[in-house]
């Protein structure tokens, strides 16, 4: 996108839909502000293609894990679209091959902590993930010991946060879940 081209208003989510589609970058709406970020190193790829593939192996046949679909958390002005790394939906919306769904389709999201991403992984998605009513949030930080903190919701209280986990992430909610943290990111054998 050229300077020349660049908002200068807050977005609306049909104008942010409008926009040229560009896969150099990750392309999010926060409060009708364009925020754009570099795409991850190869790591964060490979963590995010292992996480979905573990989670698909585990997930019963009606959900599925998919990686990087944009979820619209908030339709009206300012709008709010986020691109989490992983999430969990129902396949039959999956089948549907939409362009992006609504937080209420949304089971699971998960964010990888990229370079200049923690404080947005860790402090405004929560609320914003929360409030748009996504019940399980995730993050994981590839820093060693690579750590997974679980949020779910707690009603009127947004989310609970769990202590970060290393090593073998177990959980019953949303499912009966087990998540190898050091295994997401080995190379595939």
């Amino acid at each position: 996108m050229s300077a020349e081209a660049w908002p200068d208003h807050l977005l609306t989510l049909e104008e942010f839909i409008e926009l040229p589609e560009d896969h150099s970058r990750r392309y999010e709406l926060q409060e009708g502000v364009l925020i754009v970020s570099p795409r991850a190193n190869y790591l964060h790829p490979r963590v995010a293609r292992s996480l979905m593939n573990m989670l698909n192996d585990q997930l019963p046949p009606e959900w599925e894990a998919v990686a990087d679909g944009e979820v619209v958390t908030r339709p009206g002005f300012p709008a709010n679209v986020r691109v989490p790394d992983v999430l969990i939906v129902r396949e039959e919306v999956i089948s549907a091959a939409v362009p992006r769904v609504t937080a209420d389709e949304v089971l699971l999201a998960v964010e990888i902590i990229s370079p200049g991403s923690k404080q947005t992984d860790t402090l405004v998605k929560p609320v914003e993930y929360a409030n748009a009513g996504i019940p399980h949030y995730w993050v994981i930080d590839l820093d060693e010991p690579m750590s997974l903190v679980a949020y779910h919701s707690a009603g009127d209280f947004g989310y609970q946060e769990a202590p970060a986990v290393t090593g073998m992430f177990t959980t019953e909610e949303p499912f009966s879940l087990r998540v190898d943290l050091t295994a997401l990111a080995r190379p595939r054998a």
